[in-house]
């Protein structure tokens, strides 16, 4: 039985192993990384295989998860070389698109990109996924259905899929969670009670309108009543250019996508980070 393979042992591989071991999955893992620390790491902490040879971690895949960061794709490719039957891979590198995939391994090496989420480590994650258009149904499918184990999948086109990667970041709920704690404190509400307090005003609305069918128009309304707190509230962020601020913030982070993809282009060698 071939393993799915993680190439690349830092905190995305280490979040997905952990929601695969939580849906129970049965299949061989391994993980390759250059540095020995971390595969140790790895090893004790979630009981599976590692290999530190990168050409045998690769012969032993039946998928391949290649996790490490942009700027090393084009190395790691590099050094993998030919490859002489049929592979499955999938890459998790922000902005690298499908064409330099290829580029970097093409056939018989056939490519997905993937987006997967830190909360894939509690099932609880959405994952987005690209698939080149000569991707056959099947290989679609077991791209999908490997995914399905950390939460939500959904397909996106290529062409948006650095605004969805801009965009699906858990650590904008994070950011707003911790902005809106630090200025309830600041107004004089406890810690505990500042951080409960916001957790609800985002978490639990959201879970809300995720759970039903009522229109996000119409929870805005019922949220705010004309003149009430919630709309002083929100009305005063308006006024603030809030809404001009994130989309700022998203286009500096499709930017931040974009580049990625070209500085592998200029460099020709990735760095040696991963």
């Amino acid at each position: 039985m071939r393993a799915t393979v993680f190439l690349g042992g830092g905190r995305i591989t280490s979040a997905l192993i952990a929601g695969l071991r939580l849906a129970n999955y049965t299949q061989p893992i391994i993980v390759h990384d250059r540095h020995p620390e971390k595969l140790r790491a790895l090893k004790k902490q979630c009981k599976i295989a590692t290999e530190a040879n990168l050409r045998r971690a690769v012969t032993e895949a039946g998928l391949l998860i290649v996790a490490v960061r942009p700027d090393s794709i084009r190395e790691l490719l590099n050094e993998i070389g030919n490859v002489n039957r049929p592979l499955l891979a999938v890459s998790v590198a922000a902005g690298i698109p499908l064409s330099d995939l290829r580029a970097g391994l093409g056939p018989p090496v056939k490519w997905a990109r993937t987006m997967p989420s830190p909360v894939s480590r509690i099932g609880q994650g959405l994952i987005g996924v690209a698939f080149p258009a000569e991707l056959s149904a099947r290989d679609r499918r077991a791209v999908s259905n490997f995914f399905a184990h950390f939460g939500v999948v959904i397909e996106v086109p290529e062409a948006q899929f650095d605004i969805f990667t801009a965009t699906y970041s858990c650590s904008h709920g994070y950011h707003a969670l911790a902005t809106l704690a630090r200025a309830a404190e600041k107004l004089g509400l406890d810690h505990n009670i500042a951080l409960t307090a916001a957790a609800h005003a985002l978490a639990d609305g959201i879970f809300s309108w995720r759970q039903g069918n009522v229109p996000l128009e119409d929870l805005l309304e019922e949220a705010a009543t004309p003149g009430g707190i919630a709309a002083t509230v929100m009305a005063t962020m308006d006024k603030g250019r809030f809404q001009a601020l994130v989309e700022t913030s998203l286009r500096a982070g499709v930017a931040r996508a974009r580049a990625n993809s070209r500085l592998v282009k200029a460099t020709g060698t990735g760095a040696t980070k991963r």
